[in-house]
């Protein structure tokens, strides 16, 4: 039986890459609801044809990893897309995107736009962030409209790989496709001046290729919940505070009021950024004030 890779799906139908190059439409088996599968972009299946270019998806292979909001399973990394202005850096969110996206395995790749428009002042907020975000590991590229650079950014940390595209709405996403694929002709959004804040312009979920890769337009990360995350394991999605945390006097150490705690004593020192540990305290409080979830009665 034919096996290949959903690369869009819209209104119930998957559109599956197959082995020899064609896009097939198909649908989902029934038995799937029963069994609460539901197929995801990204997904490698096994379908049965059903006709010319119809199909029915029987079998959805092992992910290695899957995200809930946008529905995207098998990524690689993610191009996390921040502006520097229009709307403004928030470390915080970005701190909150790093967290989401480290607990579920995808590396993490951290994209400033707008540097052409921003102010000296607001560059110099970005660049001091860049300098940090960098020392802990993280890759960090700033680009703007037309940069004649970009091709040569992104291409050689796209090629084999299948990255998703992420980020808070309005800050260049869309755009950012459009220059790597002029065909596209992406709708851009506009930056709603009274809200601060971009409208959405993507609808859904497609894995386009791109530069030898594969790129994920997502409608955006509707949620950045810390649902699936337990208050021992937020740390380990702080990549310092991981280091750190092996000379903390107590194993096991939340970094909150213990003694003798390493990361805190860092924090003090500046060698750990302090918006960075706030920012921990308070997704570590979302965690602890979260409400227990309890089993479902048979």
């Amino acid at each position: 039986m034919p096996q290949g890779q959903i690369r869009k799906a819209i209104s119930g139908f998957y559109y599956v890459q197959t082995g020899d190059g064609d896009l097939v439409q198909c649908k989902g088996r029934g038995v799937f609801r029963n069994r609460g599968i539901s197929p995801l972009v990204g997904d490698f299946v096994t379908i049965v044809e059903d006709g010319d270019n119809d199909a029915t998806i029987t079998e959805v292979h092992e992910r290695k990893n899957e995200l809930v909001r946008p529905p995207v399973a098998n990524v690689d990394q993610a191009l996390l897309v921040f502006s520097i202005v229009e709307p403004d850096l928030s470390l915080h969110l970005l701190d909150r995107f790093l967290a989401v996206i480290e607990s579920v395995g995808i590396k993490p790749i951290i994209c400033l736009t707008k540097k052409d428009i921003a102010e000296e002042s607001d560059l110099q907020i970005a660049n001091s962030a860049i300098d940090y975000y960098k020392g802990i590991g993280y890759d960090v590229i700033k680009t703007y409209i037309d940069d004649p650079n970009l091709h040569d950014l992104l291409y050689p940390i796209l090629k084999g790989n299948t990255t998703v595209l992420a980020g808070q709405s309005g800050v260049g996403k869309s755009t950012l496709l459009n220059t790597l694929i002029p065909e596209l002709l992406l709708k851009t959004g506009e930056i709603s001046e009274a809200l601060g804040r971009g409208r959405h312009t993507t609808r859904h979920v497609e894995l386009m290729e791109v530069a030898g890769g594969l790129v994920a337009d997502t409608p955006g990360f509707s949620s950045l919940d810390f649902d699936h995350i337990e208050k021992d394991e937020l740390r380990d999605y702080f990549v310092e505070m991981e280091q750190a945390a092996q000379l903390c006097k107590f194993r096991g150490c939340l970094h909150l009021k213990e003694p003798k705690c390493a990361v805190k004593a860092k924090v003090e020192t500046g060698e750990i950024l302090s918006t960075r540990y706030d920012n921990y305290v308070q997704f570590m409080q979302e965690i602890i004030d979260r409400k227990p979830r309890y089993p479902k009665n048979d």
